[in-house]
């Protein structure tokens, strides 16, 4: 790993006692995810907060499987739904 990738403010640094009793500073990626609803801005349920397993995961695995999953929430999907029916009616 070079030295130059962990001088960058995007990993957080953290102070690690290893098992030779050395305390070594280990890097953490900084960026967590957090999906919010696009209407009203709530923290999307179903949806992992961890950033590695948005990007290398499994595409079932990174939201739910329901119309707009992962993009706006179960109450406000109630409501484009109710709108939708009642407007083609």
């Amino acid at each position: 790993m070079k030295v130059q990738n962990l001088k960058s403010r995007s990993k957080s640094r953290v102070l690690r006692r290893t098992p030779g009793g050395v305390i070594r500073v280990h890097y953490k990626k900084l960026r967590l995810y957090k999906a919010r609803c696009s209407i009203c801005g709530t923290l999307l349920n179903g949806v992992p907060r961890d950033y590695d397993v948005i990007r290398m995961g499994p595409k079932s695995s990174k939201r739910p499987e329901r119309p707009y999953g992962g993009q706006i929430c179960h109450r406000c999907l109630e409501m484009l739904l109710k709108v939708s029916i009642r407007s083609t009616s």
